[in-house]
């Protein structure tokens, strides 16, 4: 048996999941335990085989919420049970209005981000060598007619550690330019290296390749966000790569940082974690009492 519990409201927004509930669940003589986890889910495993159409009966309890106690028939369904928060939970906790105003609240978390910084430029130059008008033969390399014997000049440039090059260029400046030809354009994608060839035909040629040198560093960046807020529970998430989460809130009037530890407990709110498909961290706090949002 699997299923789901959250709070009874006609908002759907306010129906949020409820952990930690008491599942008890009994059919004739067999009896099966478990609790609701973070996402208010839970899974009730029979110690022995229960036949469809034998008559169940679930009891749910939590401390801050009524008992429930559903008797029907075992069928294959989800089942999704609702709880009414107990009087002592919906109850003004403090008629005389000196509860604690909770506002302004926004989540603070950082994430690795890359930034790429110009340390420089580089410039160089190379020739190839050639004889022009000299009959190729059929003896490579040779002008792309094959008519002429032709020359291949290579220049290799590394950018150094955690460097990389951007906008490269290759130009011709001296020479017979008119017959020469870059052999790739793979150098025009820059990187940590970048290798230029080129083929003349006609005497020799002087090539210039020029380009950015960057450095790319990883940095924590800061990030903000802010939570949904329904009632006195309030819920936010936080991506994958989110780290050294807290909350930042104006406390009667007063901005205070809160980290949000393991034990996911602030000094206003108590709150619980659960991790989506797509590894995203969804949380759900409630005021304690003596506290209320602005």
């Amino acid at each position: 048996m699997t299923g789901a519990i959250l709070i009874a409201n006609a908002d759907a927004r306010k129906q949020l999941p409820i952990p930690d509930v008491e599942i008890t669940a009994q059919a004739g003589d067999k009896t099966a335990q478990t609790k609701s986890d973070s996402s208010g889910s839970f899974r009730l495993t029979w110690p022995a085989k229960i036949l469809p159409g034998e008559l169940v009966t679930l009891r749910f309890q939590h401390r801050d919420y009524e008992p429930l106690e559903i008797a029907q028939p075992l069928r294959n369904q989800l089942y999704v049970v609702r709880l009414i928060p107990s009087a002592s939970a919906t109850k003004d906790p403090d008629p005389a209005g000196t509860e604690i105003p909770i506002g302004d609240v926004r989540v603070r978390y950082s994430v690795k981000a890359t930034n790429t910084v110009s340390v420089g430029s580089t410039s160089k130059t190379f020739e190839v060598v050639n004889t022009g008008n000299v009959p190729c033969q059929s003896r490579p390399p040779c002008s792309p007619d094959g008519q002429w014997k032709a020359a291949i000049g290579f220049l290799s440039l590394n950018a150094g550690d955690n460097q990389e090059f951007q906008n490269v260029r290759v130009s011709c400046i001296a020479g017979p330019c008119a017959f020469t030809k870059i052999e790739s354009n793979d150098y025009a994608l820059g990187g940590p290296k970048v290798n230029v060839s080129v083929r003349a035909w006609s005497d020799t040629v002087t090539f210039v390749v020029e380009a950015e040198v960057v450095r790319t560093m990883l940095n924590d960046a800061i990030r903000l966000a802010y939570p949904s807020v329904f009632g006195r529970a309030m819920t936010f998430t936080l991506p994958p790569a989110g780290e050294g989460l807290s909350i930042e809130a104006e406390v009667n009037g007063i901005d205070v940082v809160f980290p949000l530890g393991p034990e996911l407990r602030l000094s206003w709110a108590s709150c619980s974690a659960q991790i989506e498909s797509n590894r995203t961290k969804l949380y759900s706090c409630k005021l304690e009492p003596g506290y209320r949002f602005l």
